[in-house]
């Protein structure tokens, strides 16, 4: 069966895609990248004759050249920011590339919620503070109910995509205390990355007086100040 790759490209800086992603990328005669969510480096230099940025492109009409081109014996890449897995919309074009006859072979990518621990000097879990993560976003245009509130009150690590523009009500409605540390890190690893820290009560007048309206992560929990958290020592060293 003929098959594309669906490749995460990494957060934002082009060094995080992986070996094998850019290997493809490498070898591709045909790219469908995501917009401006993929760093335009990775897009420049990859070589292939055909290059389509899917913003504003329906999925039928997306995976119909993908298809094709698969058919016809040629590499495909599609390009996805982060890590496709999160928030990618993957399976619904796997499932039309397979009516198709065609199949894909996922290369994970180096989502944005590790870049914003880098970027923040932390574990997303640490032993003594945060043993999970939860990873969520807020209700919007494609998601009727979250259950951000709910999530909130186990006292983990939250990670919360997709939320920049509804900062203020995720935050009135989370319930945890007001002075829990939190976090909004706006274009992880990108060149112009900003880091805001603060807690649940002040992130968000913090962050917008940073002029910070999209594209960021807020995380929420103690691992945000972990340098200054009790954390314990791990048993793997010891």
């Amino acid at each position: 069966m003929p098959k594309i790759y669906i490749v995460g490209a990494g957060c934002g800086d082009p060094g995080l895609i992986t070996v094998k992603g850019k290997d493809l990328l490498d070898r591709a005669d045909l790219l469908v990248y995501a917009g401006s969510l993929v760093n335009p480096e990775l897009v420049d230099n990859c070589p292939a004759e055909e290059k389509y940025d899917s913003w504003g492109m329906k999925l039928d009409e997306m995976t119909e050249i993908m298809a094709k081109a698969a058919i016809e014996g040629k590499t495909v890449v599609r390009l996805h920011s982060g890590d496709p897995a999160l928030y990618g919309a993957i399976v619904e074009q796997c499932t039309l590339l397979k009516a198709k006859g065609v199949g894909a072979e996922r290369v994970p990518g180096v989502s944005s919620m590790f870049g914003a621990a880098a970027a923040l000097e932390t574990q997303l879990t640490l032993r003594g503070v945060s043993e999970s993560v939860i990873i969520t976003r807020p209700a919007g245009n494609t998601l009727d109910r979250d259950k951000i509130a709910e999530m909130s009150a186990l006292g983990e690590t939250m990670v919360i995509f997709l939320g920049t523009e509804h900062m203020e009500d995720i935050l009135s409605r989370v319930r945890c205390p007001p002075e829990t540390p939190a976090a909004v890190v706006y274009r992880a690893t990108w060149p112009d990355q900003i880091v805001v820290k603060g807690t649940v009560g002040d992130i968000a007048k913090k962050a917008r007086a940073e002029g910070i309206e999209r594209t960021s992560l807020i995380i929420i929990g103690d691992v945000v100040k972990a340098c200054n958290s009790e954390y314990i020592n791990s048993h793997l060293y010891g």
